[in-house]
């Protein structure tokens, strides 16, 4: 079983756009059984909210299927459940450092250093660009599968 979890700042945005998108890749290549997919946030400022209504506009328009979800904050406790813990831009990373007591493990990763030149994915609740965001996205969950398959951890 391979362990993700996507983190954002709110986790209501990007986070779980993330989720929602690599879960759909997995499930349409028949691997949902080896893979444990989630979201969280790094601050309080959304705890309890449901994604951002230009996440799901977004989910719909490419009919991504989404599951229940409410934002919620990442703690150490939560390390330990993860394989993979990956932030979407510099200041995520930053945080989960401080947050994850510095990543003993090397679990922390940018998603675009998967599938890019690891810039940082724009966070939506600014730019409004949604669009921009999902294509991000994809990039970042391809790569990310890509590196699994390269690595031998995905048949």
């Amino acid at each position: 079983m391979i362990k993700i979890l996507f983190v954002c700042h709110g986790n209501i945005c990007r986070s779980p756009m993330a989720e929602f998108v690599l879960q759909d890749m997995v499930n349409r290549r028949g691997l949902a059984e080896q893979f444990t997919i989630d979201s969280m946030a790094t601050s309080t400022e959304e705890l309890g909210n449901p994604p951002h209504r230009g996440t799901v506009r977004k989910m719909h328009e490419m009919n991504i299927p989404m599951k229940p979800h409410r934002a919620r904050q990442i703690s150490f406790r939560d390390y330990g459940d993860y394989d993979y813990i990956i932030g979407m831009d510099t200041w995520n990373i930053r945080n989960l450092h401080r947050m994850l007591r510095g990543d003993p493990e090397g679990k922390v990763y940018k998603l675009l250093a998967f599938g890019g030149d690891g810039r940082d994915i724009a966070d939506p609740w600014y730019t409004g660009n949604f669009d921009e965001t999902y294509e991000d996205v994809v990039e970042g969950c391809e790569g990310l599968l890509d590196y699994l398959y390269g690595n031998g951890l995905l048949q």
